[in-house]
């Protein structure tokens, strides 16, 4: 062994330049931070919203409880089927940290898309009394937001825990 070889942490680990990563200056709590906050945003996001959206579909997009239901469970099934989309972009082009960082934009904007369509007048499906009514453009930026939102959980799931891991 060289002198200063001791510095690094010998298991052929790489900084974010793909340089050798120096035992002090890699992991700890600032990645584990890392680490932590975009798993538990993740999973808050996906529970908290998943817990009310058979009721949306149904009360505001005026869906039948067999057709949200359908919707939930499809929704459901693209978060867990593009987790393997987000492995694959990882493994063979970005990298977990750039996954994980590009995912959860994507999340966050899908949030933030949803949130906009059941707040802002022009997206909301507006109600008279206990009957509400969806536009086209209405229901489809909705399903746009649900989807982008799949599409950002492949990338955090698959990459999030390996990452700490390491």
């Amino acid at each position: 062994m060289a002198e200063g070889d001791d510095i690094y942490t010998g298991d052929e680990t790489v900084d974010i330049d793909k340089k050798p990563a120096n035992k002090e200056k890699t992991g700890n709590w600032k990645a584990c931070s890392f680490i932590l906050v975009s798993e538990c945003c993740e999973r808050l996001a996906y529970y908290g919203m998943g817990a009310n959206l058979v009721n949306y579909l149904a009360e505001r997009l005026n869906q039948g409880n067999v057709a949200a239901s359908n919707n939930v469970m499809n929704w459901s099934g693209a978060c867990y089927f593009t987790p393997l989309i987000g492995g694959f972009v990882a493994d063979a082009y970005l990298g977990r940290y750039w996954t994980i960082v590009i995912f959860s934009i994507i999340y966050f904007s899908g949030m933030t898309l949803l949130t906009l369509s059941s707040s802002i007048p022009e997206l909301k499906p507006w109600c008279n009394g206990d009957v509400c009514h969806a536009t086209q453009g209405q229901v489809a930026v909705f399903f746009v937001a649900l989807y982008l939102i799949a599409l950002g959980s492949g990338g955090i799931k698959p990459c999030v825990s390996s990452f700490g891991a390491d």
